[in-house]
């Protein structure tokens, strides 16, 4: 059985897909860009800023299913250009501190909306 996680403490789903799902006290996160939850907005095209954003949406959405990034087992990050990754490195630290998760990160293409980030997480629940 899955259930479904929804905050409006995170940007709403613009598809078919669900903020997180919920299956085995695993939280599954769907990718998450850097849009403003409060605006429905993107954020400017800055990497940092747009990072910030990411990671401040994914803490919503663990928060709503009553856990916290620290919680998180393995992030994918998908970069437009991997020459923001020593910043991808900084910034993460600020919200999640050893041990920290397994990790993939990756350089696409294109993303939704032309951000420059995208991560989606996997993250431990407890009980």
């Amino acid at each position: 059985m899955k259930n479904t996680i929804n905050t409006d403490q995170a940007p709403a789903a613009i598809g078919t897909y669900s903020q997180a799902v919920i299956h085995n006290n695993t939280l599954f996160t769907s990718g998450q860009i850097p849009i403003d939850p409060a605006t429905g907005e993107m954020l400017d095209n800055d990497f940092a800023a747009q990072t910030h954003q990411v990671f401040k949406n994914l803490a919503a959405i663990a928060e709503a299913a009553g856990a916290t990034l620290q919680d998180a087992i393995k992030l994918n990050v998908f970069l437009q250009d991997l020459e923001n990754f020593a910043t991808l490195n900084e910034i993460m630290g600020q919200y999640i501190q050893e041990p920290y998760p397994a990790r993939a990160a990756v350089q696409v293409a294109r993303l939704p909306k032309d951000s420059l980030v995208e991560i989606d997480a996997i993250i431990a629940l407890k009980g």
